[in-house]
C-alpha cells in the first residue's frame, strides 16, 4: 500500500471538566469579599424533581453571617478550616496553576527544538537529501500519482498492489517474523530512498547495474558495467545489513520494488543458464555433480566429477525431492519468488513484471527522478517468445504427475502475481 508521507498533528491535553453527579459541568459561584456584601446573601436554587441539575450548596464554618462570602459546590480536596481557607485555597490553586503552566511551556520549548536537534543526525545517518525537504521521494512522488488523475500506467500497478495484498490476506494464514537473513535480497540506495528486492533470472543483472550508477560510484551508463562487476558481493548494502530500527525506518520511508516473471519460463531460464551453458562450470560441479549422485542410476564418472550433463528431468526432481530442502535453501536461482522477496511481510509500492520490463523500468525510474539515466534495453520480443517456447518443449516430456507437484511447489508465486497456469501443462 501507498501511504500519505504526511504525519498528523500532535494534540496535548492541558486541561478537563469534571462533572458532577448528574453528568454536568459545576456551577461557578461568585467570590464576594466582606467589604462589598451589604446584600443578603443569594437565594438557595431549588433542588428536587423541578430542578434536575441542581447541587448542595455548602456553608462554611462560622454561622450564617459568613454564608454570603463564598458559596461553591462542594469540593472533594480536603477543607481548611478557620477563616483564612477561601484565600490558602486560591493561593494553592494559583501555585498549581504556575506549574502547570511552566510544565507546558517547557513541553513547547522541546517539541519545538527537537525535530531542528535530530534532523542533521536522521539525514546523514541515511545519507539522503530528499529527507532535508530539498526534492520529493520517490514514495513521495507514487503518492501524488495516487492522489490525482492517474496514467492508465499508474493505474496498472495500483491494480497490481490491491491483488497482492487480497492475494495475501487470501491465501497466506500463520507467518513467521522475518529475521535479518530473510531481507538479504532487498538492496538499499540511502541517496534515493530506494529498495529492491532482486529476484535471479527477473533482470536483475541490469537493476543491479543501474543501482551502482545512480550511486554515483561507477561509470553512469549501466550498460558499461561488467556482470561481474554488478555481482560483486559488497557493492550493494542489502537491508540485512543495518539494524531492526534502521531497517523500520527505512521501511516505512523508501520506496520499495520488486521485479517477477511466469515462474515455469523463469525455472526453465534458470536450467538453461546453469545446466545446459559450458561457462557455468563451477555451478554444475556445485549442483549438477550433487544431482547426478543421487538421482541417476549407473552414472559415467565424468558426469560424477563434472555434473556438466543433467537433463532437465532430473533437475525437477531434484526440486521435488524432500532431501534437497532439508539439507540446504534453495538456490536463489529457483527459489520462488515470494520466498526471496516476502511480499506478504513487506509492502511493495511497485510490482513490475519481466513481461512488461520496459515500461515498468521507465516508471520506475521516472519516480526516481533521473531523466538522464536509462535502463538497458530489455530482450526483443522474439526473445521472449523463444524462451516460452524453450520453457513448452521442456515441459512437455515431464509427465502429469510431477508437473502437478511442481505446480503445487510454485503455486504462491502463481497467486500472488496474477500467473495463470501455462496452457501447455496437463494438470487435470
Amino acid at each position: 500500500m501507498v501511504l500519505s508521507p504526511e504525519s498528523g498533528p500532535n494534540f496535548v491535553v492541558i486541561g478537563a471538566w469534571r462533572l458532577d453527579e448528574q453528568g454536568s459541568p459545576p456551577a461557578v459561584a461568585h467570590l464576594r469579599s466582606p467589604q462589598r456584601s451589604a446584600a443578603a446573601p443569594p437565594a438557595r436554587p431549588p433542588a428536587g424533581p423541578s430542578h434536575p441539575r441542581a447541587v448542595p450548596w455548602y456553608a462554611p464554618p462560622g454561622g450564617p453571617e459568613r454564608a454570603g462570602q463564598a458559596l461553591l459546590p462542594p469540593r472533594r480536596t480536603r477543607r481548611t478550616a478557620g477563616p483564612r481557607a477561601p484565600r490558602s485555597m486560591g493561593r494553592r490553586c494559583w501555585r498549581r496553576r504556575a506549574l502547570a503552566a511552566a510544565c507546558l511551556g517547557a513541553a513547547l520549548l522541546l517539541l519545538g527544538a527537537a525535530p531542528r536537534a535530530l534532523r542533521p543526525a536522521f539525514e546523514n545517518s541515511l545519507g539522503s537529501g530528499w529527507l532535508g525537504g530539498k526534492r520529493r521521494s520517490p514514495l513521495q512522488m507514487l503518492y501524488d500519482l495516487d492522489q490525482g488523475p492517474r496514467s492508465a500506467l499508474a493505474e496498472v500497478h495500483r491494480q497490481r498492489r490491491d491483488l497482492l495484498r487480497r492475494a495475501c490476506s487470501r491465501h497466506t494464514r500463520r507467518q513467521r517474523l522475518l529475521g535479518p537473513e530473510d531481507l538479504r535480497h532487498v538492496l538499499v540506495d540511502d541517496a534515493h530512498g530506494l529498495l529492491y528486492c532482486y529476484v535471479p533470472k527477473v533482470a536483475c543483472t541490469n537493476w543491479k547495474r543501474v543501482l551502482l550508477a545512480l550511486s554515483g560510484r561507477v561509470r553512469s551508463d549501466p550498460r558499461a558495467i561488467p556482470a561481474h562487476e554488478a555481482h560483486a558481493p559488497g557493492r550493494l548494502p542489502s537491508l540485512a545489513d543495518f539494524s531492526p530500527a534502521e531497517i523500520n525506518r527505512r521501511l516505512r520511508a523508501y520506496l520499495a520494488f520488486l521485479f517477477v516473471r511466469e515462474p515455469f519460463e523463469r525455472l526453465a531460464s534458470a536450467y538453461r543458464n546453469k545446466f545446459a551453458r559450458p561457462y557455468s562450470a563451477a555451478f554444475q560441479r556445485r549442483y549438477g555433480t550433487r544431482i547426478v549422485r543421487r538421482l541417476r542410476p549407473r552414472p559415467h564418472p565424468d558426469a560424477l566429477a563434472r555434473g556438466h550433463d543433467v537433463r532437465f528431468a532430473e533437475f525437477l526432481a531434484y526440486l521435488l525431492d524432500p532431501r534437497t530442502r532439508r539439507e540446504e535453501p534453495f538456490n536463489e536461482h529457483w527459489e520462488r519468488a515470494h520466498a526471496l522477496c516476502h511480499p506478504c511481510r513487506l509492502r511493495y509500492d511497485v510490482v513490475g513484471k519481466f513481461e512488461t520490463l520496459a515500461e515498468d523500468a521507465a516508471f520506475v525510474l521516472g519516480l526516481v527522478g533521473a531523466p538522464g539515466l536509462r535502463f538497458p534495453a530489455p530482450p526483443p520480443r522474439a526473445k521472449t517468445a523463444a524462451a516460452r517456447d524453450l520453457a513448452e518443449r521442456l515441459f512437455r516430456d515431464i509427465s502429469p504427475f510431477y508437473q502437478r507437484r511442481l505446480f503445487d511447489l510454485y503455486r504462491m508465486d502463481f497467486l500472488l502475481f496474477n500467473y495463470s497456469a501455462p496452457s501447455y501443462l496437463r494438470l487435470h
